[in-house]
């Protein structure tokens, strides 16, 4: 029988009888019930680490709304760490490899070409739907015992003290947690009720996402072109199918959302050229606002932020879900920690590690994409020569060129044990 106490009064007559409001115990409270709050969910879920999911949306999506376009660049130490959890089984039935990337300015002759084989056997990543990713790490969650779904589930108010946090829920019911984790997205509604400050930049441009049917095979190469009006990147899907994701000025933007399903295809078709032959639209076109977000602390008393509530970051480099898994895995094993030994999972000591371990690497990722996206945002001669030079010095030194592979793969820097190698873990 769960806990209760005794609440709201209700008339009944002309007596006041009081009515019990149901507490729901748990150790881990997560608002958010998205790809980040599923996948730290989950790998709670593995170390026994009582667990409760809280989400507006029901997790079973009706297929109506299985039309997203989206799709994720999941890197190799992401890759690790959803293996042992036991979430990428299911994805990886509808994955697709990226066994080469290309980066090059549009109509220049120099480019950076990354070849799996230069760094081992393995691809550098995998092109997951964000549908099939959502539907995997659902699917995994409910095979846990120590993970509860309250999907569709809001809450109405949020409170912390010094001893943990409770949630107030839609239904009456209130949610009693040692730590409450923010996993709801760029604009956080939690990260606003915790007072935690965010500094944001509008780029004043506009995501386009489509997936694109083509006649020949992509061969596992995802690339990305910079054209003067915006970067333009081509990701393989599973099938002869590939992902668009073009960011241009809004107004730019507009304009091309507005085109007939035939015109987007030849404007798509221009960019790409024939080398995957004939193009044709595969889903609906959808769009997105281009905007950087960063939060001034990353915990609270009792809270921790994760993924995009702690930062959003421009797309051009594929790494955003990667960043956000990075947070995963590092809160998880320190709240598993905390649990094996019977320590409070949300105590202050904690939450500062937690804050020490993220912020660097999450600090240098949001300067590293607003710098390449300032970079090439400007059309200037000397710089963009000094780019096209930039490439050939990084595509003719093998040893620089694989540290930015590594880097993209996510498997360099202080990395939380499950994105290590199996055998690192197994020592660790």
């Amino acid at each position: 029988m769960p806990a209760t106490f005794g609440g709201l009064a209700r008339e009944h007559g002309a007596r006041h009888i009081p009515v019990m409001t149901e507490i729901l115990r748990c150790e881990v409270a997560i608002v958010g019930g998205g790809m980040t709050g599923l996948a730290l969910a989950a790998a709670l879920g593995v170390d026994g680490v009582d667990t409760v999911v809280v989400d507006r949306m029901p997790a079973d999506l009706p297929p109506s709304s299985n039309a997203d376009p989206r799709v994720t660049a999941v890197a190799l130490g992401s890759v690790r760490f959803l293996e042992s959890i036991g979430a990428f089984a299911a994805m990886r039935a509808t994955a697709a490899p990226i066994l080469d990337i290309r980066v090059a300015e549009a109509h220049s002759p120099f480019a950076v070409h990354y070849d799996h084989r230069d760094v081992g056997d393995e691809p550098l990543g995998y092109i997951v739907e964000n549908a099939n990713i959502r539907d995997s790490l659902i699917a995994r969650c409910r095979e846990l015992p120590a993970v509860r779904l309250l999907m569709p589930q809001a809450y109405v108010d949020v409170a912390r003290d010094p001893r943990g946090a409770t949630v107030s829920l839609a239904d009456g019911r209130q949610l009693r947690a040692k730590l409450l984790v923010a996993a709801d997205g760029k604009f956080s509604r939690l990260r606003e009720r915790f007072g935690i400050r965010t500094r944001s930049w509008a780029y004043g441009q506009t995501g386009i996402v489509a997936t694109l049917g083509h006649e020949l095979p992509h061969d596992g190469l995802a690339y990305e072109t910079f054209f003067p009006d915006g970067p333009f990147a081509v990701l393989p899907m599973r099938g002869d199918r590939s992902s668009i994701v073009w960011a241009l000025e809004d107004e730019l933007a507009g304009a091309v959302l507005a085109l007939p399903a035939e015109a987007f295809e030849a404007e798509v078709q221009d960019r790409i050229g024939d080398r995957l032959g004939r193009l044709s639209l595969a889903s609906p076109v959808k769009s997105f606002p281009m905007v950087l977000k960063w939060a001034e602390r990353f915990t609270v008393e009792r809270a921790a932020l994760v993924g995009d509530a702690a930062r959003g970051i421009h797309p051009i480099a594929g790494q955003g879900w990667n960043l956000a898994l990075r947070d995963a895995a590092a809160l998880a094993e320190i709240v598993a920690g905390a649990h094996r030994l019977g320590l409070d999972v949300g105590s202050a000591k904690a939450l500062a590690r937690y804050e020490r371990w993220r912020r660097f690497d999450a600090l240098a990722l949001v300067a590293i994409t607003d710098g390449i996206n300032r970079l090439f945002a400007n059309d200037v001669t000397a710089l963009r020569l000094a780019r096209n030079l930039g490439f050939a010095l990084v595509d003719q030194v093998p040893p620089l060129k694989q540290l930015f592979m590594r880097h993209a793969m996510g498997v360099m820097g202080d990395l939380p044990r499950r994105m290590r190698p199996a055998e690192a873990r197994m020592r660790a």
